[in-house]
């Protein structure tokens, strides 16, 4: 690895990870000598589902219907994605092109050019590695070159939030790349969404929890973790052995995956969950509202974005009556019976002290669990060029939530 190389990847560790003071923050615990990532150590137990055996209706009604996660197999079958998302093709397409890898302090997006990152996975040890996340990929002229490598499963073409229109919605489609190791901490989607996550390379291991499991018992606290507390590999280290105990509650037990690739993993709304890298993964994943969801969205919309409710319902009112009527029947006094990751599922949007609310500004089955806590500010890192962007260049600068 050549000098550049190393400046601008400590750059964007750094400026991701403050809380790491030093090198030997990064690779402490020794979890890369240590640490099992073998596809032994995953005691998958989650229903598999081939996708030319089951109609989008029975879908519905055996598993979106009823909030049950299961794994749909061949879902990917003719992607091009197959063939072009490998680091060598990546690496060449989009060597210059730079992808969200982390945030700063001060919640604006740190990248890193793709050439510098696959550098970087080819040769970390670190116990947590920075792990790109990207929800601008759509909007960019040469990176949105990737929506046409896949394509929408037609489980989940039911995509309500598209008529709060593209510059409203929440951020809802990430391309995901990361090493071992890397990871999304334990936390719930935000909105009431529910997600599809499609493997194409790689091995992910996942950990999900009925939304009614207290979060005191699946957080790590800040006494166990310390300043790798949101981490998935803490959690897999501090919480997860705890779930194996005969003590562990029944009600709460873990469903879990090993997601090979061509392997997509259905997360209905309100379900905790964690997810780890287990070698390097390549995959896509999206949040939607559909029509089954749409009221539990709807009550948490209203109350967590009002804002973004008013002028997602006027929209309604003139595309989908049908639905704006649905939204007037919902009683907002009432709870949804589906989980937050917060304490109210009242708070503003702008409070930096609820998860939730922060987390419908970026979150998806796996994003929610990506970022700290943040707060704005007028410049934006843009590692890989060593310079600052004004605001209006940030294009995908996201406020977000607590992992």
């Amino acid at each position: 690895m050549n000098h550049k190389s190393k400046k601008r990847i400590k750059e964007a560790k750094r400026s991701a990870r403050p809380e790491l003071k030093d090198s030997f923050d990064w690779v402490k615990h020794g979890y890369y000598e240590n640490f099992d990532v073998s596809h032994s150590s995953v005691k998958d137990n989650v229903e598999r589902v081939e996708a030319c055996d089951i109609s989008v209706e029975d879908f519905i009604e055996k598993y979106e219907k009823p909030y049950k996660p299961v794994v749909l197999i061949n879902l990917q079958v003719g992607w091009a994605a197959n063939e072009k998302w490998t680091l060598d093709r990546l690496k060449r397409k989009y060597r210059n092109q730079k992808f969200k890898c982390g945030e700063d302090n001060d919640g604006y997006s740190v990248k890193m050019k793709m050439k510098y990152y696959i550098e970087y996975i080819e040769t970390t040890r670190d116990d947590s590695p920075l792990y790109i996340f990207d929800s601008s990929f759509g909007e960019h002229p040469k990176r949105k070159k990737l929506l046409e490598d896949y394509e929408v499963p037609k489980f989940f073409r039911d995509d309500l939030f598209h008529f709060a229109g593209e510059k409203r919605r929440p951020p809802y489609r990430w391309f995901v790349m990361g090493p071992p190791r890397s990871g999304t901490g334990i936390h719930i989607d935000p909105l009431g969404t529910s997600a599809w996550n499609a493997l194409v390379q790689g091995h992910k291991r996942w950990c999900l929890f009925p939304t009614n499991t207290p979060r005191e018992l699946i957080k790590v606290t800040r006494e166990e973790g310390g300043n790798q507390q949101d981490e998935a590999i803490t959690w897999f280290k501090v919480i997860y052995p705890r779930t194996q105990s005969p003590t562990w509650p029944g009600d709460y037990k873990a469903v879990e995956i090993l997601q090979k690739p061509g392997e997509t993993v259905f997360v209905p709304g309100g379900w905790w969950h964690v997810v780890l890298n287990l070698d390097t993964t390549i995959a896509v994943t999206q949040n939607f509202a559909s029509i089954v969801n749409f009221p539990v969205v709807w009550h948490k919309t209203v109350r967590g974005r009002p804002k973004l409710s008013r002028k997602w319902y006027r929209i309604l009112k003139q595309e989908r009556p049908e639905l704006a009527a649905l939204a007037d029947s919902v009683d907002l006094m009432e709870s949804t019976g589906i989980a937050s990751d917060s304490s109210s599922d009242s708070s503003s949007s702008s409070s930096s002290s609820s998860s939730e609310s922060n987390s419908e500004c970026d979150s998806g089955s796996e994003a929610d669990g990506m970022m700290h806590q943040r707060k704005k500010r007028k410049t934006c890192v843009m590692v890989g060029s060593g310079d600052s962007a004004s605001q209006d260049d940030c294009l995908s600068k996201e406020r977000s939530s607590s992992r």
